[in-house]
Order: C-alpha cells, then sequence, then structure tokens
C-alpha cells in the first residue's frame, strides 16, 4: 500500500533527521519534494496545494525553530495535516430499529458484490445477525456470486428472480425483520459508466426502504477517475460512506487522500486483499502512519489476536518461557501467520527500520521459504518433529524424497532450527533482557 509514495517520503524524512536546525529554504524544497511525490501518488492537485500550504504554514513558524529537533518536528506537522486530509472516522450507523439495511453502491469492477461479504464477515464477527440481498438482476452469475460467498461466511442470501430491485429489497427487509435479523445488506447493479438508468433505479430502492447506511463501493487503483465517480453518486443518492478496495496495491492510491476533502463523504472501509477477512474499519491515524513508513503496529496486533488461538498461544508461551521449543511449534506459528494476510501486507504494518528492512525483503521469496519450510516439517514423522536429535543421515534423505527437496534443504532447516532454540533458551535464562540481540 502506497509503497512508492512512502519510498520518496522516508528518504525525504531521513534528509531532514540529520538537520540540527532548518532553515525556510530548506522547508521550502522539502515541501518541493513532498508535492511532487503526492502528485506521482495521484492525489488531486488542488488537495495537495492546500495540504502543502498548510503544512509551510506550520513548518516555518516558532512550532519548528524552537524545537529540539526540528526535523523530527516537521514529520510530526506533516503527520497531523495528513490525518486532517484523510478526514474523521465515521462508524457505521447501526443504532435505532432492527433491522438496519446498507446499500451498497458503485460502477461494475469495483468490487462491490464482494464488499458485501466483507463487511457481512465484518459485521457477523461483531455479532450482527446479517442477511445479504442480491439486488443486481442483470449482470450474469451476480446473485449465483453472492451465494457462493454466503455458503462461505454461513450467511443467509436472498434473491428472486424477475422482480425490479426496489420490490425485491422491500420484500428482502420484510423477511430479514420477520426472522430476527438486526443487518441487511443489499448488493445493487452497477454499471460501466454514470447514467441516468442506474440512479434512477438506485433512487427508487431507497423511496421503497430507506436505508440507514448508503455505501459508495470505488476502486483506489483508478486513481482521480475514482473521484469524478464519487461526485457523481453523491449528487444523485445521499451517500453517507465510502468503502474504497483494491488498497493492497500501489498504482494511483493517492485517491484514498484526496477523496474526503473533494467529495465530504468520509471513507467508512478500505479492502485490503482478496480474502473476506481483508476489510478494515477506517482510521485516518493509521493509515496516515503507514503513508509515511512508521507502521501500524496496532492493526497488526488486531489481526494477530483474531488468528491465533488464545489457549495454543498460552500453551507456546509457557512452553517457550521453559525454554522448550519444536519443530511442531515452528509449523504452528507459521501456520497461524499466514492467516493474517499476505506477506506483503504484514511487512507494510511494521514500523521504522524494521519495516524498511522487511520490505527489502522480497515477499513472494519469503513465501517461497515458508512453503518449503512447511513441507519439509509436513514430510517428518511426529518424533522426528518433537525431537530433531533423532535425524540422522538416513531420516534426512527419506524426508528431502518425501518433499521433493534436497538434502541440503533439510540440513539448512535443522541448522536454522537450532539458532532459534538457542535464542529461546537465551530468552528463558536471561528472562527477556537478549530481546535487544533482535531489536537492540
Amino acid at each position: 500500500m502506497f509503497e512508492t509514495l512512502t519510498g520518496r517520503l522516508n528518504q525525504l524524512f531521513d534528509q531532514l533527521r540529520r538537520r540540527g536546525k532548518l532553515t525556510e529554504a530548506d522547508v521550502d524544497a522539502a515541501m518541493r519534494e513532498v508535492r511532487l511525490a503526492l502528485l506521482e501518488a495521484d492525489v488531486h492537485y488542488s488537495v495537495v496545494k492546500d495540504f502543502i500550504a498548510r503544512v509551510r504554514a506550520r513548518a516555518v513558524g516558532a512550532e519548528v525553530s524552537k524545537a529540539l529537533n526540528p526535523g523530527q518536528q516537521v514529520i510530526k506537522i506533516v503527520n497531523d495535516e495528513l490525518i486532517a486530509t484523510l478526514g474523521e472516522p465515521a462508524p457505521l450507523n447501526l443504532a435505532g430499529e432492527k433491522p438496519r439495511m446498507l446499500m451498497l453502491v458503485g460502477l461494475q469492477g469495483s468490487g462491490k458484490t464482494t464488499a458485501a461479504g466483507k463487511l457481512a464477515n465484518f459485521l457477523r464477527s461483531r455479532g450482527e445477525r446479517v442477511f445479504l440481498v442480491a439486488g443486481d438482476p442483470y449482470r450474469p452469475a451476480a446473485a449465483e456470486q453472492l451465494r457462493t460467498l454466503g455458503r462461505q461466511l454461513d450467511v443467509p442470501v436472498f434473491f428472486e428472480a424477475d422482480v425490479k430491485p426496489p420490490d425485491l429489497a422491500k420484500r428482502a427487509f420484510e423477511k430479514a425483520r420477520n426472522g430476527g435479523y438486526t443487518v441487511v445488506i443489499v448488493d445493487t447493479a452497477g454499471r460501466s459508466q454514470l447514467d441516468n438508468a442506474l440512479m434512477d433505479e438506485l433512487q427508487a430502492i431507497v423511496r421503497a426502504v430507506p436505508p440507514a447506511e448508503t455505501l459508495l463501493v470505488v476502486d483506489a487503483m483508478i486513481g482521480q477517475e475514482a473521484l469524478h465517480v464519487a461526485e457523481g453518486f453523491r449528487d444523485a443518492v445521499p451517500l453517507t460512506g465510502l468503502v474504497m478496495t483494491k488498497m493492497d496495491g500501489d498504482s494511483r492510491g493517492g485517491a484514498a487522500i484526496s477523496i474526503r476533502s473533494v467529495t465530504g463523504v468520509p471513507i467508512k472501509f478500505i479492502g485490503t486483499g482478496e480474502k473476506l477477512d481483508a476489510l478494515e474499519a477506517f482510521q485516518p491515524e493509521r493509515l496516515a502512519s503507514r503513508i509515511l513508513g512508521m507502521g501500524d503496529m496496532l492493526g497488526l496486533i488486531e489481526k494477530a489476536e483474531s488468528v491465533f488461538d488464545e489457549q495454543q498461544t498460552r500453551k507456546q508461551a509457557e512452553r517457550l518461557s521453559k525454554g522448550e521449543f519444536s519443530l511442531e511449534d515452528l509449523l504452528e506459528m507459521m501456520r497461524s501467520s499466514k492467516k493474517m494476510g499476505p506477506m506483503s501486507q504484514m511487512m507494510d504494518m511494521l514500523p521504522g527500520d524494521m519495516g524498511r528492512a522487511a520490505r527489502n525483503v522480497d515477499p513472494q521469496d519469503m513465501d517461497r521459504s515458508m512453503k518449503r519450510t512447511e513441507a519439509i516439517i509436513c514430510s517428518m514423522t511426529p518424533q522426528e518433529r518433537r525431537n530433531p536429535d533423532v535425524l540422522n543421515a538416513s531420516r534426512r534423505r527419506r524426508i528431502a524424497a518425501g518433499c521433493g527437496m534436497e538434502v541440503q534443504d533439510v540440513n539448512r532447516l535443522v541448522k536454522q532450527f537450532r539458532e532459534m532454540q538457542k535464542l529461546f533458551k537465551t530468552l528463558q535464562k536471561t528472562g527477556g533482557r537478549g530481546l535487544s540481540r533482535i531489536f537492540g
């Protein structure tokens, strides 16, 4: 996410940190670089102009000149103003009489149907009883796509053929109310472009069943065109929020920075991957932190908490505290970490030097390495995983043959494992002070 923009800003920030004091000329030179970086990321020119003016006004004032570390203070100002540009978070309006209807609108190809499934998963994990409605009778297999997502989530999907979308929404709402559901998500039809027929149909749905939320699903990869799309929908139906999809890409992601300022509509969710759990409630502080290369440790912790089994994690922690660590533990850790999402997303959330170092590693190489490690461990017997001391030459040859690799690959894994064992034993003996050797 924003890899190119983050890289350029980090280079600039490194230069600022090294300066003992900043002149007005230094600030102007830095602002030129920030302006170019934002424009290249496809942030709207008017947003860039206002952003630079606000940052410069603060950066040449007493706030920076009297700071102990002027470079760090400028970075803080950029962070503050970026958060202000992204806009305040706006949670979903789920208060009031149940069920609450959420209507998703957008153009074809924006990821609307997938977003409906992700939103259903998000709300269900927070205790809501969700009812999905396939309100797109025009796109072939649209209803079936939503049904497939519903089966994966164990969420019911309502659809009736040859029924106009406003009537379909009305029937679905009554069925959901009678069934005790708390949230109805309507996936509406899209078009290849904005047109009157699309808007008339959406307005008819709103008249039939006034939604609690009308969320525009927009593809962050289409750059400033996303702003025109948002403005077109906003002028036709009362939008309450935006869902920015495909935020895991790096092409022209500046629309996410511009869209609140240009349209006045708040971002409520961002899609960060293809899986159904790859949807995050929008938090401007966290997104700004990622854009500026400061990571998102809180988001990383939340991802870990959502996938790691608490009881299993406690048992592993107890074993590690006793200096015990087996290949079975390593396998379990790897499998749990994979559930958190693609490695590139995890790297993107690491802060500072740790994040920059991680981003220099090819995530695909890391994924391949993890797959090889998993294959080798899975070719071992339970006894060999728990007690690698029994791995003599003949066993290693058998394991290599079983996973289609070389004996050297098995030897390399065993050596790496021994080093990890030593590290955990050191941590156990020093009460954690050995962590300085890794992160110091």
